[in-house]
């Protein structure tokens, strides 16, 4: 939790305190239904909440503007962005039910009114957004087809609408389809060692 403060010290009690109730309440939850792994789960704040966090470096959204997590498993990257961005709708969408489960009861417990969870897949979803955020799901071959017709053509942010993707390692091979893609490695905004190898990839659509 200290690195959160370390990295985001402008949050409020309230954002505070839902970043500190997450990790007893992803705890208990992973005990029911596996949405994390179990060596992870002790990295949690770093390689969960501020690595789904890494994409407000690259971006401050706007209110009222919308934003899709394509499957976002237990909810990451897009639980940890509702909280720092409250009046920004975020969409979290999974095809398995059992994961869509945990996140609602999990928004829940925050009281957060900005997400709206839901069990289907990505060519179900059927909402204009402004940027799909994701965290490696699939290679971006694959990914972009399911997304970019759902993305709005009228930006109103500091980059233009599209795609926002958490990965990691050398994506040189993976963007050669992709010339528009910015490549912004995380390791520029937080110096732990797990960072050094990940990056946002923004596609503008």
């Amino acid at each position: 939790m200290e690195e959160i403060l370390t990295y985001f010290p402008e949050l409020s009690e309230k954002q505070q305190h839902q970043f500190k109730v997450l990790e007893s309440l992803y705890k208990e939850w992973n005990q029911k239904i596996n949405v994390i792994s179990r060596k992870d789960i002790n990295h949690f704040y770093e390689r969960h909440v501020l690595h789904s966090l890494g994409i407000a470096k690259i971006i401050s959204f706007l209110p009222e503007s919308k934003i899709l997590d394509v499957g976002t498993g237990g909810g990451f990257p897009g639980i940890p962005l509702a909280i720092l961005f409250p009046n920004t709708h975020f969409y979290l969408i999974d095809s398995i039910g059992k994961k869509i489960k945990v996140v609602e009861e999990i928004v829940l417990s925050l009281g957060l009114k900005n997400v709206t969870a839901l069990h289907i897949r990505a060519e179900e979803f059927s909402n204009s957004v402004d940027f799909v955020v994701s965290r490696a799901v699939t290679r971006m071959v694959t990914f972009v087809p399911w997304v970019e017709g759902k993305i709005s053509k009228n930006s109103k942010h500091s980059i233009k609408n599209g795609i926002l993707y958490l990965k990691g390692g050398d994506l040189s091979e993976e963007l050669i389809s992709f010339p528009k893609a910015n490549l912004h490695s995380l390791s520029k905004y937080f110096k732990n060692y797990f960072f050094e190898t990940k990056s946002v990839v923004h596609i503008p659509l």
